[in-house]
């Protein structure tokens, strides 16, 4: 009998990466039954998940009866929280509680949740309002002290946050931020590749309860950023390092502090604290998606 593989964020970037992951594989999808949860189940992207035979189910994470409903009889629990959705860490830190207890009342053998590092603790306090990095260490913690058996995903930049980033200015394209173009970056196709990374998680549970992995191709420069965009699409670019009062004047100004620290972060700290990847990547069974190769699938926006 299948095993139950409960997946919250069915129907996003993460979520949906994992449904793939699983049925694609021969081993998987015939241990695990998909439970996928979301909050429209009557939505396009849910529908097209019942028609290859996920069980869609409405769930919400705020809530913790509807949690306990989504991970009953779970073995393991995929799980991922959007501090975006709100841009309020309280909200999303009581949410990834409500899932810990729920996990942990349903007897869940395996709870994966999509964490990131204690950007305070990681600067020693230089830089503590980088929020969607510290709510979720601080949800990893809740769950690491429940002693649920849980593995940790720690996704790198999405690409598609890069792309969002060039503007076309004239002739050329322009990332603008307030770093050396030399800072480091590690880098995910999200949609490609967060299913990747948790697939070789379920595979090596023992091995890795406990444990963090780095979900990243590699580490990127953005001077290389810009040097690959140009050799793909043949489009001009240029990587511009700004004061930062211009930078902040672009944001909306409940965002402004949060990504100006997280970037500032990243060029003193680093993403992972300086992490090696090569330990997650040895545990992939398949070659993550890299720069170029994203751009080469994504060739037509810039046609």
């Amino acid at each position: 009998m299948s095993q139950i593989i409960t997946v919250f964020g069915a129907t996003g970037n993460q979520g949906g990466s994992v449904i793939r992951a699983i049925q694609s594989d021969t081993e998987l999808s015939s241990q695990f039954k998909i439970r996928a949860v979301t909050r429209n189940v009557s939505s396009a992207a849910a529908q097209e998940l019942a028609t290859k035979g996920v069980e869609v189910v409405k769930g919400d994470l705020s809530s913790y009866e509807s949690v306990k409903a989504a991970v009953s009889g779970a073995h393991t629990v995929f799980l991922v929280t959007n501090f975006w959705e709100s841009s309020s860490r309280e909200i999303e830190v009581s949410q990834g509680k409500t899932a810990t207890d729920a996990c942990k009342a349903a007897g869940v053998q395996h709870l994966i949740f999509s964490s990131m590092m204690d950007a305070s603790e990681v600067s020693k306090g230089a830089w503590v309002n980088i929020h969607h990095f510290d709510g979720k260490a601080e949800i990893e913690r809740y769950i690491r002290e429940s002693a649920i058996p849980a593995t940790f995903i720690l996704a790198g930049t999405f690409m598609s946050e890069v792309v969002d980033m060039l503007q076309k200015n004239g002739d050329n394209y322009v990332v603008a931020l307030p770093i050396e173009g030399s800072a480091k970056i590690p880098f995910i196709d999200v949609v490609a590749d967060t299913g990747l990374f948790v697939k070789a998680v379920i595979k090596n549970r023992e091995k890795l309860l406990g444990k963090q992995i780095y979900a990243s191709v590699a580490y990127y420069t953005f001077d290389q950023i810009i040097n690959e965009f140009s050799s793909v699409t043949g489009k001009p670019a240029v990587y511009m390092k700004v004061p930062e009062e211009i930078f902040r004047s672009f944001l909306p100004e409940n965002k402004a502090a949060e990504i100006y620290e997280m970037l500032m972060l990243i060029q003193e700290f680093g993403y992972y604290a300086g992490a090696d990847l090569a330990e997650s990547l040895e545990l992939l069974d398949g070659k993550p998606t890299g720069w170029k190769e994203f751009l080469e699938k994504n060739r037509e926006k810039w046609e």
